[in-house]
């Protein structure tokens, strides 16, 4: 018998190492060509990794968790044949497919770049087969509560968008592995949940799980920015009562084309009129070197959640973007950070943040600085309140803003004077489009 190499691949654009996220072998499992035997993360993408022979896995080099240097050896498997062992690297493309298309291709391409967190699983060849040919080979596969069941990134995202526990799903490819067929038979039965839910009984299991891949990244990020960043927060009531009433009068003129407008592209061009006042918001802090980059564009990160975790896609050169090209842009953008097709040049670069949970958004909150930026714009819910006019109480719409500053760098004076101005320009609308 003989022995096979594979090695980490080069995922391209200057990567020299990437985050073991997940193995769908063990040694001793019998693996096929073009079988996917682990994924492997890189910024915010993960690349599944095929085998390029036939035979059985012998070791494995890594961990879940690990970082596996480009080129370092990452298992071996036994093939036929006598020889020295050959080692090869297996190729990883980088352009990731539609979602609709993905669902379709995922199990027959070698390597396929998908949301961050997203987990995915081996290849199976009876995933292309018809529905009737494996309704026969069908057979339960018993899970503990916390398995996770084996399933392409294609086929977990399918059961995310359906509501569907794939914990439920009898799986039909190797070792139980779940395919797209078998959830069109899970949805054409109408299953439920196979284990009907408990009464008021005693939980005592534990479960642990190992932080990796995108949440390992969100993290650091967070742990980087709240270990070196002296926050100050500033918060401010804003009545957005006229605000509201054009957002809703604009909203009823909209061409067909042009998306339905929030409150976030009239914060976007409040910004920008007053970070033309005060540039020193308009920055990054190189806190080694010292140095602070004032920008003339102003790139705003837009905080956006997503399956795969927090993403902050990036808004380039709002200064130049009116109000329905800032919303269009906003539209595109959060829609390719939730399916994973967002570039890496989307995902980065930005000079300040905007922060909104929409209508979780509560009274108060206490934003975390996008390092090495020194400021973010925290957005929380409008309700209506009384406020009192000097004569009698009157409902008012009312939002506060909650924005944190990086205090080596942004006075307490200077970010109040920042928060004002926008608090002004939200509250007469009409000066967001008065240039000059």
């Amino acid at each position: 018998m003989g022995e096979f190499i594979i090695k980490m691949p080069d995922v391209g654009e200057g990567v020299a190492e990437a985050e073991l996220v997940e193995w769908h072998v063990k040694p001793g499992d019998p693996v096929r060509e073009d079988m996917v035997l682990a994924a492997v993360m890189t910024d915010k993408a993960t690349v599944e990794i095929p085998s390029p022979v036939e035979g059985t896995v012998l070791w494995l080099g890594a961990e879940v968790g690990d970082t596996v240097a480009v080129k370092a050896p990452l298992l071996r498997i036994e093939i036929a044949g006598e020889g020295e062992p050959v080692a090869a690297e297996v190729p990883a493309a980088t352009e990731p497919a539609p979602k609709a298309e993905a669902r379709e291709r995922a199990s027959a391409e070698p390597i396929k770049q998908q949301p961050a967190a997203v987990a995915p699983a081996s290849a199976a060849p009876t995933e292309t087969m018809a529905p009737e040919a494996r309704k026969p080979t069908e057979r339960p596969v018993p899970r503990e509560p916390a398995e996770r069941p084996l399933a392409s990134p294609a086929v977990r995202l399918r059961a995310q968008e359906a509501g569907i526990d794939l914990r439920q799903v009898t799986g039909t490819g190797p070792a139980g592995r779940i395919g797209h067929d078998d959830l069109d038979q899970f949805l054409a039965r109408g299953a439920q949940p196979a284990i009907a839910p408990a009464g008021l009984a005693r939980k005592t299991a534990t479960e642990e799980i190992k932080v990796t891949g995108m949440r390992r990244r969100i993290a650091e990020k967070m742990r980087l920015s709240a270990s070196r960043i002296p926050h100050i927060t500033y918060v401010e009531e804003v009545d957005v009562t006229d605000l509201e009433d054009l957002r809703a009068t604009m909203n009823e003129a909209r061409k067909p084309d042009q998306p339905k407008l929030t409150i976030l592209p009239f914060l976007m061009r409040a910004m920008v009129r007053t970070l033309a006042e005060q540039p020193d918001v308009n920055a990054t802090f190189d806190d080694d070197a010292g140095i602070v980059t004032r920008y003339g564009a102003v790139h705003i990160g837009i905080a956006t959640q997503t399956p795969a975790g927090l993403i902050v896609p990036v808004v380039r050169h709002a200064e130049a973007r009116s109000i329905w090209d800032s919303a269009i842009e906003l539209t595109r953008l959060a829609e390719a950070a939730r399916n994973g097709t967002a570039a890496r040049e989307e995902l980065s670069g930005s000079t300040i943040t905007i922060t909104s949970l929409g209508a979780l958004g509560g009274i108060v909150t206490t934003p975390i600085i996008n390092h090495p930026e020194v400021a973010i714009v925290g957005v929380n819910k409008i309700a209506v309140r009384p406020v009192w006019d000097g004569t009698q109480f009157v409902p008012r719409k009312i939002m506060n803003l909650s924005s944190s500053f990086d205090h080596r760098i942004v006075d307490g004076w200077n970010a109040a004077i920042f928060v004002q101005r926008i608090k002004t320009l939200l509250e007469t609308p009409a000066l967001i489009f008065i240039e000059g």
